[in-house]
């Protein structure tokens, strides 16, 4: 397997006379890194985005030609807008354009070898990468013993905002691969090639501070009020981490705004020619107290195989949900048209009545489809001041995908989607909706681990967040904003969100020299206003870092339009964007061009023949670390950068496979129940593509203790409380006339004492439900705080002694 950093990579072989070249031949001999001699990477971070220009040299240091390939994986919100390598034979510049266009300079331009044309024998790279994910890649030729290549790689990226406020930059492993042996010496712990980076820092609030985990030279500041700053790297760094940056600002608000200035040689109007206003919304949301009542929208969209198979899972999700918000259920593949005609307000009376109205299966199939209901759900309006979540399970992959996403897409700023899939053919459209709307994703296996997943994402869905966000702008006479992609309607905690509004027009007033940003939502039901000031003139440095990256967003937003039928407008739009920006859009792709650097010369007469052009493989690649390209629709673009923001997902669920299988293997099953089996301790992320739960877990070798846990869920009421009956008594495994004799005098309504037995009941055998039960329980706990916290030392006595437990008042909040 390759390393993640690749870089440029070779195949030695023995000149061929005729001169000819076979890619096919080539791929499928291994490949090797060419060694780097230097690199040289100049960083421009402006708040929360950066500009990377890097000049990298590599030398064939072999004895033999080598046919090389440059391959660069692409990260999060990344996106590259220039390249091109040289050698002493040729330059090698990578060109976008349409897709239905003809290749550029027709009567100068070679079509590239036949066999190279449409890059079918990339299957080598594709397979041979250890994680899956996007990669630039583009073929370079023969580099011949000795000789050096130099390529120059320019690219933007969107940078993450950590909970400090600080802005994270990490340096591309290609730029710095410190995990490819033919690079590294790490006996020695010494880089083999010079490193030079320097980052020039920019933010209105000051830059403060800056923190690596390499060393660096001191800050240099480079304005007096602090805002710009330049440092570099101290030394050579050491080759068991990635370089990271930690930039720090002054006075971390909810929103911050950096104007970025346009290019004085685009036309006025234009996306890159108009100023550019980088808007960071962060704000400061409190944690959220567990069971507490809590304002949010919850939409099931539930298939058949759900239907069959989950209703456990259904039971879970339903009951957890907190007093206060609203919720509403579609099967989709039944009807389009919800339990509810629009969601309702979460009460006993209508949870009940929502489990009746469930079809127990999924048998008598309609005509509806999951693109019919989504679009009845947007069409139908949301509860004031309630952020809207859906909930969608898939079991295969539905039809319609293309316009599946597209919707989506075009209602991502008024919603979060949480995708659950049963199969992998519908993974990549799960994980697809999820990133798009700021959501998460889950492979639910057909087991009961599904259980664990779904309330694992709904903790996630339960967040609080900042609702009713909207942005006013004040600016002198003649000037408007544009905020590309509009602004999100609610805002979770933990989120930021990075927006590109761009100024359009002419001031009236020359005198005025700053504009005014206000931003105002709703947490907690009381209304938040920050205003914050920004210059209309702005300095900078021509980069252009936020203008690609509106660019890029702009792009985006463009594809649901074409792909609804909207005409042929959205597409030439999105090409002339792509292509005045040097960003790949859906309708671009890219060409290399390569162009010899030696001349030919004639005589009689004498005469200077311009260099001849070819053309050469050179496109973005999806590794096949796992299988989720041949599974998403190629008439879907996925932004540079997505497959590997995927990865990240697939991280933070590998960790929660992690804290199940942490679960201590030495908790005892009750009395009625088998030990746990081997395949216990070895619950693994077994498949990248399979991103949930594979292997058994304790509701398979613990069958009676799920049921009397789902008993037990299913006789509590929507406020968190339990009544008492005979069910409870059997669930308690207690007779009822004995809890009824042991209830404490004190006690005045008798559903307060079988909620303390219930949640008694629950920490006993907290071995199995702690994780299913942690959000019911809460809301247990603090109904019976809002009823008789008086009472509760006499209940929790009296409960440990007839269940023979040993609870402590902790779990009661006393």
């Amino acid at each position: 397997m390759w390393h993640q950093s690749f870089g440029l990579l070779g195949k030695s072989y023995a000149h061929d006379t005729t001169g000819s070249f076979f890619l096919g031949k080539w791929l499928r001999v291994p490949l090797y890194p060419v060694s780097l001699c230097s690199a040289v990477v100049d960083v421009a971070i402006q708040d929360y985005v950066a500009d990377v220009a890097a000049e990298l040299i590599y030398q064939n240091k072999s004895q033999t030609s080598t046919e090389v390939l440059f391959v660069f994986p692409l990260g999060p919100h990344m996106a590259i807008y220039s390249f091109q390598a040289r050698s002493e034979d040729a330059k090698v510049h990578a060109v976008l354009q349409d897709e239905l266009s003809v290749p550029p300079c027709p009567s100068q331009v070679q079509q590239p070898h036949e066999a190279t044309g449409g890059w079918e024998n990339l299957e080598y790279l594709r397979d041979q990468s250890e994680y899956p994910g996007e990669a630039f890649a583009c073929f370079l030729g023969t580099l011949s013993p000795g000789r050096e290549v130099v390529v120059t790689l320019r690219y933007v990226q969107e940078l993450p905002r950590e909970p400090d406020g600080a802005a994270r930059f990490v340096l591309s492993p290609t730029l710095n691969p410190y995990g490819t042996l033919y690079v590294w010496n790490c006996r020695t712990s010494k880089l083999h090639y010079s490193l030079l980076l320097t980052a020039s820092l920019q933010s209105p609030r000051g830059v403060v501070d800056v923190q690596a985990n390499f060393a660096l030279t001191p800050l240099i500041y480079t304005a007096q009020d602090h805002s710009t700053a330049q440092v570099s790297l101290a030394g050579s760094p050491q080759c068991h981490h990635d370089l990271e940056l930690l930039v720090y600002y002054g006075d971390p608000t909810a929103v911050s705004a950096v104007v970025e200035k346009g290019d004085p040689e685009a036309p006025p109007g234009s996306l890159l020619g108009d100023p550019m206003v980088l808007v960071t919304l962060a704000p400061s949301i409190p944690e959220a107290v567990p069971g507490q009542r809590q304002s949010g929208e919850f939409i099931f969209l539930l298939n058949t195989t759900f239907l069959e198979h989950a209703q456990d899972s259904l039971l879970f999700l339903l009951k957890s949900l907190p007093l206060g918000c609203y919720f509403n259920i579609y099967c989709y593949e039944e009807t389009s048209v919800g339990i509810y005609s629009q969601s309702v307000e979460y009460t006993q009376d209508n949870l009940t009545e929502a489990m009746r109205r469930i079809p127990s299966t999924g048998s008598s199939l309609g005509d509806s489809n999951l693109l019919e209901t989504l679009r009845s759900v947007y069409n139908t309006p949301r509860p004031h001041r309630h952020p809207r979540q859906l909930f969608i399970f898939m079991a295969g992959l539905p039809p319609d995908v293309e316009a599946i996403a597209a919707e989506v897409c075009r209602h991502r700023n008024s919603h979060r989607c949480f995708s659950f899939c049963f199969s992998e053919d519908s993974a990549a459209l799960a994980m697809a909706l999820a990133k798009e709307t700021g959501g998460e994703a889950a492979y639910v296996s057909s087991d009961s681990s599904r259980s664990l997943v779904v309330l694992k994402c709904l903790k996630q869905a339960l967040k609080p967040a900042a609702e009713g966000v909207s942005l006013s702008w004040t600016l002198p006479r003649g000037l408007e904003v544009e905020v590309l992609g509009g602004t999100p309607q609610s805002i979770f905690q933990g989120q930021h969100n990075l927006l590109y509004a761009q100024i359009h027009g002419q001031a009236q007033d020359t005198t005025v020299a700053k504009g005014v940003m206000t931003l105002q939502y709703s947490l907690d039901g009381q209304d938040v206003t920050y205003t914050i000031e920004f210059p209309l003139c702005p300095q900078g440095d021509g980069r252009l870092a936020g203008h690609r990256l509106a660019a890029r967003c702009l792009m985006k937003r463009l594809l649901p339009e074409s792909v609804s039928g909207s005409g042929e407008e959205p597409r030439h739009r999105a090409v002339e964007i792509s292509l005045t920006s040097g960003i790949i859009c859906p309708f671009t792709s890219y060409v290399g061009v390569r162009t010899p650097q030696r001349v030919t010369w004639y005589q009689r007469p004498l005469a200077l023949l311009p260099p001849r052009q070819s053309l050469i493989p050179c496109q973005i690649v999806e590794l096949r670390g796992s299988r989720i390209s041949s599974c998403y629709p190629k008439s879907i673009w996925v932004p540079p950068g997505w497959l590997t923001a995927v990865r990240a997902s697939w991280l933070a669920l590998r960790q929660l496979t992690h804290d199940i299988a942490a679960l201590p293997q030495r908790r005892a099953c009750s009395k009625a129940c088998k030990p746990p089996p081997p395949l216990f301790s070895s619950l693994k992320y077994v498949d990248p593509m399979e991103f949930g739960l594979c292997s058994s877990t304790l509701w398979r070798w613990c069958p009676e203790a799920a049921a009397k846990c789902q008993e037990l869920v299913a006789l509590q009421n929507a406020d968190g409380s339990w009544a008492l009956s005979s069910g409870l008594a059997s669930v308690l495994e207690v007779d009822e006339d004995e809890i009824k004799g042991k209830m404490p005098d004190e006690v005045m309504e008798p559903s307060i004492w079988a909620t303390v037995m219930a949640v008694t009941w629950l920490h006993r055998h907290d071995e199995y439900y702690q994780d299913l039960c942690e959000l019911l329980e809460a809301k247990a706990v603090t109904w019976l705080c809002s009823q008789a916290v008086s009472q509760l030392d006499k209940c929790l006595e009296t409960a440990n002694t007839l269940l023979g437990s040993s609870v402590k008042p902790s779990v009661f909040r006393l």
